[in-house]
């Protein structure tokens, strides 16, 4: 079936990424960039005093589950780190807490690549005048970067992260927000993505199809209700699905 609307999730769902936030050279770089700043921490107490802030600013909004890929979605990540110098009496600047996440996620990254048939997938969507966007629970100082890194940031016509709405994916609200924006009508748009609870039963809850993609990074759990099941990454099989009359 030919859908006019193509949702997709991102990490896991077109692009493959590993992040180490327990290594410890991670957080030894960190401190040194904090102690250029003035804030001095040792490794270990800036690591225990970032996963406190996460944890108190993350109060009263719990993430859906802690397997997920993005752990804390609905929260601002750069107040976090611009925080973490306060905490230390030093006055940081919004764009300063935000350059040190940027190299908070350099320094924690392991790869990010995109899954093969990712590029394919959405070049054949455009070339038929599908409509393209991305709705992911995801930071937006991380991934806002990574899609120019990878090169599709273009690929989209609109880009949907959940820390620039404060609400996540299966929320019906960060659906609605897409939908209510780009005037979407849910019987002719579909969800792409590797997470049964966030991206299929939180799109179905709409009344979108769905496509479920099991990828190294999806959560462990039965595979859910989708209008298609793909039990492993074939960007392929999706190309042929969307794009069939």
């Amino acid at each position: 079936m030919r859908f006019n609307n193509c949702v997709f999730d991102f990490y896991g769902t077109l692009a493959d990424i590993r992040t180490d936030e327990e290594k410890p050279e991670l957080w030894e770089e960190m401190a040194e960039l904090y102690a250029s700043r003035g804030a001095v921490w040792s490794p270990s107490e800036l690591k225990e005093a970032y996963f406190r802030t996460v944890r108190e600013a993350e109060r009263g909004a719990e993430p859906l589950r802690r397997d997920s890929h993005e752990a804390h979605p609905e929260i601002k990540l750069e107040y976090v780190f611009q925080s973490l110098y306060a905490q230390k009496g030093v006055e940081a600047s919004p764009e300063l807490g935000r350059e040190t996440g940027v190299r908070f996620r350099e320094a924690s990254m392991e790869y990010l690549r995109l899954y093969d048939g990712a590029r394919e997938l959405l070049s054949a969507l455009r070339g038929r005048g599908q409509k393209i966007y991305l709705l992911s629970n995801a930071q937006a100082i991380f991934t806002r970067r990574e899609l120019d890194a990878l090169g599709i940031t273009s690929e989209f016509d609109g880009i949907y992260l959940s820390s620039d709405y404060g609400v996540k994916k299966p929320d019906r609200r960060f659906f609605e927000i897409l939908l209510n924006e780009r005037r979407l009508d849910p019987k002719d748009t579909v969800m792409v993505g590797n997470d049964g609870v966030c991206d299929i039963e939180g799109a179905k809850g709409l009344g979108l199809s769905t496509v479920y993609i099991r990828s190294n990074i999806s959560p462990r759990e039965p595979m859910p209700q989708a209008d298609y099941v793909l039990p492993t990454m074939d960007l392929t099989r999706v190309r042929e699905i969307l794009t069939s009359d």
